[in-house]
């Protein structure tokens, strides 16, 4: 089913190898969502079925509870050295931001402690370039400054999957595994897997509106909002991908508040 995926899996575990082989210390984060859940199956693929360094979570205590309770259950079923780790409050961000980037902003900050916390010159992320327009501008092999900031337009070729991978101290790197993945490839290749995922994706009756809601992307609580969708099982989710004109991203808040909301966040090193 789906033989393309094929090349798709099969470039994403050499990215992930050549990452390991090159860059130590290394982690990865985890946002229990579906891409970076299909990316930790890919992991367990290219090392025989474990995990050779941490998968975090940047927990601002605003994760849904069924979030949580997917984390807990896949820690242990794949045993997983999971860093739960916490964000610093809000009251701690840029105060001139929108509101709802002040709050996302925490889990930049967050990943800033803990870059120096565990000392990581790299780390690598579950984003997709169709995602949203400043992430079509990312390399595979990203490189940072120590305070995370991102410069967009200066950023190293990369042609015949040939990775720069070292960079001035004090720099790190951003991996992106499945930067070449759309978001029906990651459906399709949960499906042809059975990778489990959070079934807040699944759609559910609204009490309040009595609509079928479902979520397409899982944040925050108080950023993150489920769509209209008649979508109860993995095959109806990529029915609906294959005709929708709805965004990914339409549930999240932040994205939309000004202008400039999503693209602050991204350069001072929002994943």
């Amino acid at each position: 089913m789906y033989s393309y995926l094929d090349e798709l899996e099969a470039k994403t575990i050499y990215i992930i190898r050549e990452a390991y082989n090159r860059i130590d210390p290394m982690g990865m984060m985890w946002s229990i969502g579906k891409d970076s859940t299909a990316m930790l199956w890919m992991v367990r693929k290219a090392f025989l079925g474990r995990v050779p360094f941490p998968v975090c979570l940047l927990d601002t205590g605003m994760e849904m509870d069924e979030v949580y309770a997917f984390r807990d259950r896949l820690i242990k079923e794949w045993d997983l050295n999971c860093v739960n780790w916490q964000c610093p409050p809000e009251e701690e961000m840029d105060q001139t931001l929108p509101p709802n980037t002040r709050s996302a902003m925490r889990k930049t900050e967050g990943l800033k402690t803990l870059m120096k916390e565990y000392g990581f010159k790299g780390i690598t992320g579950g984003i997709r370039r169709d995602e949203q327009g400043l992430r079509a501008k990312e390399r595979v092999f990203s490189p940072r400054t120590i305070d995370g900031n991102w410069d967009f337009k200066d950023q190293p070729p990369e042609f015949w999957d040939q990775y720069k991978t070292e960079f001035p101290e004090g720099a790190h790197i951003r991996i992106h595994p499945i930067l070449h993945w759309t978001e029906i490839d990651i459906w399709r290749y949960h499906q042809r897997e059975g990778i489990p995922f959070c079934p807040l994706y699944l759609a559910q009756k609204d009490e309040k509106t009595g609509k079928m809601m479902r979520y397409r992307s899982l944040g925050e609580k108080n950023l993150t909002f489920p769509v209209e969708s008649s979508a109860s099982s993995i095959e109806e989710i990529i029915q609906e991908l294959e005709t929708t004109n709805t965004s990914e991203r339409a549930g999240r808040s932040m994205d939309t508040e000004t202008e400039d909301s999503f693209e602050r966040l991204r350069a001072a090193g929002y994943m």
